[in-house]
C-alpha cells in the first residue's frame, strides 16, 4: 500500500506541473474529427484529441454522453466512421482487427468498471494472462505476475478467485494485469463506479502512482468530479462532442 497519495491527487497545480512535464513531447495518441454512429444514434461527432506520455487525462460527462465510445475508439476496441486515430503515428483506424487486437495486447492496458477478471483463473493467472497471450511461457509469466502483488498490497491473494476478493481487491488485480504489460497508456472506463469511497480512493491512488512510476499515460472515463482530481487535465464529453477543455 502506497502510504500517501501521488501528487497527482491535488487538484491544485496540477495541470501545471503536467504541463511542465509532457509540454515538449509529441503526442502519443492523436485523434482528429472522430465520428462514430450506432444506427441513427450519432455517439461522437467530431471531437479531436490528444494524449501526450505520461499524462493523465480525466474524460468527464454524463452518463450516454459519448465519453466511453471515445475511450473505444482511441483504444482501437471500435473503429470510428469517420475521422482517424493515430498511436505513435500508426493509424489505428486502418488497422485490421487481429493488429488492432496485438496493439491492445501489448502496447495498451485496460482496467474496466467491474474489472472484468477470468473468473475460473486465479489471482495470478488473471496477471499473468497478457504474458501468455503474447507467447511467453507460463512460469516466467507468473514469476512477473507475483512481483505486482506485493506493490498493490495483494500479498497472500495469489490463489484467490474474483468471488473470493473484495471488490477493491479484485480492482488492484485487474489494474496488475493492465501494468504487466509495461503499457504505454492505460484505459480506465468507470474504474471506481463499483467500489465504495475508501476502497474508490485506494484504487485510485495505486492506479495512478504506478502509472507516474513507470511513465504510464492514462485515459480515465469518469462522471464523479474526486476521480477527475487525479487528472492532469480534464475534457468534458456532451453529445458526442467536446463541450469544454480544461487544457490548461
Amino acid at each position: 500500500m502506497i502510504a500517501n497519495p501521488p501528487v497527482l491527487a491535488a487538484p491544485a497545480g496540477a495541470a501545471a506541473s503536467a504541463a511542465a512535464v509532457v509540454a515538449d513531447r509529441a503526442p502519443l495518441i492523436e485523434a482528429t474529427n472522430l465520428c462514430k454512429r450506432f444506427g441513427q444514434t450519432e455517439a461522437l461527432r467530431g471531437i479531436d484529441f490528444a494524449l501526450l506520455p505520461g499524462e493523465i487525462v480525466a474524460v468527464m460527462g454524463p452518463s450516454g454522453s459519448g465519453k466511453s465510445t471515445l475511450l473505444h475508439c482511441l483504444a482501437g476496441i471500435i473503429v470510428p466512421d469517420e475521422g482517424q486515430v493515430a498511436f505513435r503515428g500508426a493509424r489505428i483506424d486502418e488497422m485490421n482487427d487481429a493488429e488492432r487486437s496485438r496493439l491492445r495486447r501489448t502496447a495498451f492496458g485496460f482496467v474496466f468498471q467491474f474489472g472484468q477478471l477470468v473468473p475460473e483463473l486465479p489471482a495470478i493467472e488473471n496477471v499473468a494472462l497478457p504474458l501468455l497471450l503474447n507467447g511467453i511461457g507460463r512460469g516466467p509469466a507468473e514469476q512477473r505476475a507475483a512481483a505486482w502483488f506485493p506493490r498493490l498490497g495483494l500479498e497472500g491473494l495469489e490463489g484467490r478467485r474474483a468471488g473470493e476478493m473484495s471488490g477493491g481487491q479484485a480492482q488492484r488485480v485487474a489494474i496488475a494485469r493492465a501494468l504487466i504489460v509495461e503499457p504505454a497508456v492505460i484505459f480506465a472506463d468507470e474504474p471506481t463506479g463499483a467500489l465504495d469511497s475508501l476502497a474508490g480512493e485506494h484504487v485510485l491512488e495505486l492506479l495512478t502512482q504506478a502509472a507516474v512510476d513507470q511513465g504510464v499515460a492514462i485515459v480515465l472515463v469518469t462522471h464523479e468530479a474526486r476521480v477527475a482530481a487525479y487528472a492532469h487535465r480534464e475534457i468534458i464529453v456532451r453529445d458526442g462532442r467536446l463541450s469544454g477543455v480544461d487544457a490548461s
